[in-house]
C-alpha cells in the first residue's frame, strides 16, 4: 500500500559504514521519518556505542548489533554495514526479512576470481590510524565522494554529519577495518531473504564490475547502478536513493 506504513509493517534499520557514525543517514532519516520506523544504530564502538567488544570479532560485533534489530526488520547497510548486515541475515534469519546493501559487498578485498580493493589500500589505512586518526578518517570521507559530481559538498556533508558524535577509539575503528578482510561469500550465497542493492558505478572501494558474482551468488537479487555516483550515493545522490529506498520497502511503484 502506498503512503505511510503502517504500525504492522516492519521497521527499517540502517547500518553505517567504517569511520563514520549514525550521523550520515540525517538526510535519510528527514526523508523517511513519516513513513516508517527507522532504527540506526551505531555500529560497535562508533558514535554513541561506546561499549564494543574486545577482541573486535565478527561474531561478537554482529551479536552486539542483533540486540538492537527488531525481529523482521529491512536491514540496509552500506560499507561495512552491509557486510554486518550479511552476517546478521545469516546468523539471526528472524531478525532480517529484507536485506539491502548500499555500495556493500561480501568480501571487499580484490581475489583472483573478485573484484575489489587492493590489499595495499587497506594496509595504508591500518598504517596511518596509528599516527593521525582524525587525517585518516577525513582522507576516507574523501575517498566515499571520490568521482562524483558534487566531491566537496558530499565531504562537507558527511564531515559535519560524524563531527556531531564522538570519535571511536582507536582500537574500534582498527578492530573494524580488519573485518573488511572478512570473506563472507558463502554466507551471501545461502542467505533465504530477499536481496535488493544500490550502486554506483564510479565507486572505487567496491567496484560495479562485482554486481556480475554477486548476481550468481543470489540469482534473485535485484541490483541498481547509479551512474554518477561513487561510494556514498546516499549523499552524493540523496533523491535517487530515496526513489530506491522507497521501491525497496514497497512504497512506490
Amino acid at each position: 500500500m502506498a503512503g505511510q506504513m503502517t504500525s504492522d509493517k516492519p521497521g527499517v534499520v540502517l547500518l553505517h559504514g567504517w569511520g563514520v557514525n549514525q550521523g550520515v543517514w540525517q538526510g535519510v532519516r528527514q526523508a523517511l521519518a513519516a513513513k516508517v520506523k527507522l532504527t540506526t544504530p551505531d555500529l560497535p564502538g562508533f558514535g554513541l556505542a561506546q561499549h564494543y567488544p574486545q577482541p573486535y570479532s565478527l561474531d561478537a560485533v554482529v551479536t552486539q548489533l542483533s540486540e538492537q534489530i527488531p525481529t523482521g526488520s529491512y536491514v540496509c547497510g552500506w560499507s561495512l554495514g552491509g557486510m554486518l548486515a550479511i552476517a546478521l541475515a545469516k546468523r539471526y534469519p528472524q531478525k532480517v526479512a529484507k536485506l539491502g546493501l548500499i555500495g556493500a559487498s561480501p568480501c571487499f578485498v580484490a581475489q583472483s576470481d573478485w573484484p575489489g580493493m587492493q590489499l595495499s589500500v587497506l594496509q595504508q589505512f591500518a598504517g596511518a590510524l596509528s599516527q593521525n586518526l582524525p587525517l585518516t578518517v577525513e582522507r576516507f570521507l574523501a575517498i566515499q565522494a571520490l568521482g562524483s559530481r558534487s566531491a566537496r559538498d558530499d565531504i562537507k556533508t558527511l564531515k559535519q554529519a560524524i563531527m556531531a558524535y564522538p570519535m571511536p577509539p582507536q582500537d574500534a575503528i582498527a578492530g573494524a577495518l580488519e573485518l573488511l578482510h572478512c570473506d563472507l561469500r558463502a554466507e551471501f550465497a545461502a542467505l533465504s531473504q530477499p536481496v535488493a542493492g544500490f550502486y554506483g558505478r564510479l565507486d572505487s572501494l567496491v567496484p560495479v564490475a562485482v554486481l556480475t558474482q554477486l548476481q550468481q551468488l543470489q540469482p534473485k537479487a535485484r541490483f541498481t547502478v547509479a551512474e554518477h555516483a561513487s561510494h556514498a550515493p546516499f549523499i552524493s545522490h540523496p533523491q535517487l536513493f530515496i526513489n530506491w529506498l522507497n521501491n525497496w520497502l514497497g512504497e512506490a511503484g
